[in-house]
Order: C-alpha cells, then sequence, then structure tokens
C-alpha cells in the first residue's frame, strides 16, 4: 500500500517498549526495527487487500464481516482472555484473518529484509496485536464518522475497495 499512515499508527501504537522489544528480538537497533515494523504493516494491508481482490462473493462478505466485527465495541470478560499467537484468541473474525496472514508475511518480511524468518515471526507475533488494534481503531472511526471524508462501505463496484482503501489505504484522519 502507497499509504504510510498506517504503518505510523501502527508505529505509534506500538510504543517505545515494544519497539525496543522488537529490535532485541532481531538483533537490531530501533530504525531497523522499525523498518521492519513498517514493512509488516504494509505486508498485512496487502495481504488483506490481496484476499479481498481474489475473493469469491462469500469471501468478500467474510473481509465486510470481520470489518464490521472490528467496528463493534470491545468484547468484554472471558471472551477477552487467553492466549495464543500474540494474544489474539478471542479477537474475532479480523485477529484470524490477520494470524492466518503471519506466515506469509513473515516470510515475505523476511525475504525483503534478509532477516531470518525466526525472528521476523517472534517480531510479528510482538506487533500483531497492536495491528488488530490499528484496524479495530480505524474501522471504528470509519463507522462513527468522526473522520472527515468517511463514506458507507457499499455504492458502486468498489465497496470492498472502498472499505480498505479507508481503513488500510488511509482514510482521512
Amino acid at each position: 500500500m502507497a499509504d504510510n499512515s498506517f504503518q505510523k499508527d501502527v508505529l505509534a501504537e506500538l510504543g517505545d517498549d515494544r519497539l525496543g522489544e522488537i529490535a532485541e528480538v532481531l538483533g537490531t537497533d530501533t530504525a531497523g526495527a522499525q523498518s521492519v515494523v513498517a514493512s509488516t504493516a504494509d505486508a498485512f494491508a496487502g495481504g488483506i487487500a490481496e484476499k479481498a481482490e481474489a475473493a469469491t462473493p462469500e469471501e468478500a462478505d467474510e473481509v465486510r464481516a470481520a470489518f464490521a466485527e472490528a467496528s463493534e465495541p470491545p468484547l468484554q470478560g472471558v471472551a477477552t482472555l487467553g492466549g495464543g499467537l500474540g494474544g489474539l484468541v478471542g479477537g474475532g473474525m479480523m485477529a484470524g484473518m490477520l494470524g492466518k496472514l503471519a506466515k506469509p508475511v513473515a516470510n515475505a518480511v523476511a525475504r525483503k529484509t534478509g532477516l531470518p524468518a525466526a525472528s521476523v515471526t517472534r517480531a510479528i507475533e510482538i506487533a500483531l496485536p497492536v495491528v488488530l488494534a490499528v484496524v479495530t481503531k480505524r474501522a471504528t472511526e470509519r463507522k462513527n464518522p468522526g473522520t472527515a471524508g468517511a463514506a458507507p462501505a457499499g455504492g458502486t463496484g468498489g465497496g470492498l475497495g472502498d472499505l480498505l482503501g479507508q481503513v488500510l489505504g488511509g482514510g482521512k484522519k
């Protein structure tokens, strides 16, 4: 994706402590970790976009449903407990979608950066809940238009593409 606002939001949400943890896992400095996180955010956004592009009508409905679910208020109680990949158990459809993309994203980022795939995978496990949080926040902002120019999904032809562009490709903030 060409829009850097998604990357910036992920990096801001990640914070210095987690970024330092990622740098340590990768055996690099903070700038190197930022680069890997930016590549990871791009790869997740691109992976979701590719999934949507090649989607059957049923799969497109699943992507829309994942974004709709992500825009709902957070779950409370037992549903929020759990571990698993990046603590995403109970994170709903969007967490599942991101979880399925994690290994291909790790491999792509490892190829791009030359870093060991195992280290990149561990870094992604740290970053994945943050990516989910940013997607959720953006989907919520889109649903509750406090953001200028947010348009409803649907419309002509590119409804899913419009949704992805607004949430991942940087609707106006």
